[in-house]
């Protein structure tokens, strides 16, 4: 029965970014291994490629048992997991590793754990079930869904500031704004929100030093900030035009040598210098693709918690793709965001096989089910 009511079209363009993923992580790996080499340890050109192999292998096995999964089991494994990753984002100052200034991943000895990327997924349908609750009881106010959902993501964008992380607490807020909007929320308190979320940013910028920093050097980059803190972007642009139309060709790519994080952050500028800002442009096409399928999707959908389940899902994969391609092309700060199914990385890849699993689990349909017995079809004879 799986087979014939899952999405079979989402779940092949998936598949298809997967691939894509390792071809850009095989075209990113030498650069990377190379950087990371020193004269007491060689690290093989191909070490993230294979690396990667193995994540793809254990996250499409995960992501098709998960969009297996029965809704109400579903959602209440989304809430027990969600309160695990919140309980460990508050312990990460304490048990995290840090990395690049950074303490986003706890050492599990043979990979890194980031438990804000678990936490995406499931945190969304934890505020998707809530916001839900309002359908089965009108007398609930809407007041109360604001307060509660809005309290858990302030408690999760504080905890993200503290790493820090202000790319991840970004996508986090926009998401929640996009499900508040779904629920019904009225036009004024839309407003209101927008507003205080400019406040926040401004408070971010005068308050918070990672974000004036990157602000600072991607709209007024000094001679030393640029050397700085401008110097990755700068190199993703070039990096990503340097193939022109259709690419240097696979392996033949020399400025992705000069590039910080090439399998992980800036892997959509490899893909451009290697395949063309063709290449660039088709992925862009297939995760527009793929958003617009599950929205037409849900057009008809009558549950609303599968309904807002599903489309703060997709939201969080759409903005998190539109983040990352921004900063590669120079038209946001660097986030330290990846890109979803193509960038290297062990929790990036398992934590969006299970949001995938889930989205294909909410969008998965009976085709009998509302057919009538009562149709008559012709034949042909």
């Amino acid at each position: 029965m799986w087979f014939w009511e899952v999405d079979r079209v989402l779940l092949l363009m998936v598949l298809l970014l997967i691939a894509i993923g390792l071809v850009a992580v095989a075209a990113a790996s030498p650069a990377t291994a190379r950087r990371y080499s020193d004269g007491a340890h060689i690290v093989p050109p191909m070490f993230y490629f294979w690396r990667q192999l193995i994540w793809v292998a254990l996250s499409v096995p995960i992501m098709v048992f998960v969009s297996m999964v029965p809704l109400t089991l579903a959602r209440r494994g989304a809430l027990i997991g969600a309160g695990i990753c919140i309980g460990l984002l508050i312990l990460l100052p304490f048990i995290g590793s840090e990395v690049n200034g950074a303490k986003r991943w706890i050492d599990l000895g043979i990979s890194d754990l980031q438990p804000s990327e678990f936490l995406k997924p499931l945190f969304i349908v934890s505020i998707a079930w809530i916001l839900s609750l309002r359908a089965t009881d009108a007398q609930l106010p809407m007041t109360l869904m604001l307060g509660v959902t809005g309290g858990l993501t302030a408690l999760v964008a504080l905890l993200l500031m503290m790493q820090p992380d202000f790319g991840q607490t970004m996508v986090f807020c926009i998401v929640w704004i996009i499900l508040m909007t779904v629920a019904g929320i009225s036009p004024a308190v839309i407003g209101g929100l927008t507003g205080i979320g400019v406040a926040g940013i401004v408070s971010a910028y005068l308050f918070y030093d990672t974000a004036r920093i990157r602000i600072d050097s991607f709209l007024w980059p000094t001679k030393e900030k640029a050397l700085a803190e401008h110097y990755q972007t700068n190199m993703a642009e070039q990096t990503l035009t340097s193939g022109g139309l259709f690419g240097t060709g696979p392996g033949s790519g020399q400025v992705k040598f000069k590039l910080p994080e090439a399998h992980t952050d800036y892997i959509f500028s490899v893909i451009g210098e290697e395949f063309g800002l063709i290449a660039c442009a088709a992925i862009a096409v297939l995760y527009v693709a793929i958003i617009l399928r599950v929205l037409l999707k849900l057009i008809d959908e009558e549950d609303a918690f599968k309904l807002l389940a599903a489309t703060g899902l997709v939201a969080q994969f759409g903005v998190q793709a539109f983040i990352n391609m921004a900063v590669n092309t120079g038209l946001a700060p660097s986030k330290g965001m990846t890109l979803p199914f193509i960038s290297y990385g062990g929790s990036s890849m398992i934590a969006l096989s299970i949001g995938m699993g889930l989205l294909l689990a909410f969008t998965r349909r009976n085709p009998y089910l509302k057919r009538s017995p009562y149709t008559v079809r012709w034949s042909g004879t």
